[in-house]
């Protein structure tokens, strides 16, 4: 029991989840209590009730934000950006920054996994872009380059340079990007936030070990992708 609360005390809401969940709930309580008054009988009350409390249910699920730190040494060490699944590993041509081939490795993010971003390595933040675009399903190959999304360059402190891509997906509307320009990052803090379904690609030089394969299920700032050579 004493172990259980405290796994409990290291989860939290996210910002900015606080005023949706906040008036959404307030919304849900009104119709709840016109359905009540409005009807003898009790079955519409609780048809919603239970609809409407399992989809409150899924969004609060959704800006759950867990209190992590990585245990192990950050040094060449690239963590997993996001809580979702390996959809993506794979050599491409990246020709917007680097002009050259690269290692991607993608992460896919369901509408139950927590949607917090982490940095994916420690260094300082050479620059931040956003680029509006599609929104294509972010599982789909080409959802990297058409759809909306945000780019992160980071520096590491032995000058390796990786790019940390958000990508809004099909239902993602909204991409925070907490970075900075020329701050120093580091691993256990927050990069952004992506609302609903999404994807977040993490471009590595080429000969870095990869730690994870196809359909793996990764925990942000937990699981260990890649090591840098």
């Amino acid at each position: 029991m004493g172990e259980r609360i405290k796994k409990l005390k290291k989860i939290r809401i996210h910002r900015e989840g606080t005023d949706t969940l906040i008036y959404s709930m307030f919304v849900l309580i009104a119709f709840a209590v016109i359905l009540w008054r409005s009807f003898d009988t009790k079955v519409p009350f609780w048809a919603f009730t239970v609809v409407s409390g399992t989809v409150w249910a899924i969004v609060l699920n959704f800006y759950r934000c867990p209190i992590r730190y990585f245990n192990g040494a950050p040094e060449k060490t690239v963590v997993a950006p996001a809580d979702g699944k390996i959809v993506v590993i794979e050599e491409v041509e990246e020709n917007e920054y680097f002009h050259d081939r690269r290692l991607v490795i993608s992460i896919f993010m369901s509408l139950f996994n927590v949607h917090a971003n982490w940095f994916p390595v420690e260094g300082k933040v050479k620059f931040v872009r956003h680029e509006d675009g599609n929104y294509h399903k972010a599982w789909l190959p080409k959802a990297s380059e058409e759809n909306e999304h945000a780019d992160i360059m980071i520096e590491t402190p032995d000058g390796t340079e990786v790019l940390c891509r958000q990508i809004a997906g099909a239902m993602a509307r909204r991409i925070v990007t907490y970075a900075k320009d020329n701050e120093e990052c580091y691993i256990d803090e927050h990069l952004g936030f992506i609302k609903l379904g999404s994807r977040v690609d993490v471009y590595l030089p080429l000969g870095t070990e990869v730690c994870v394969r196809m359909g793996q299920s990764t925990v942000g700032d937990q699981t260990v992708i890649a090591r840098l050579k």
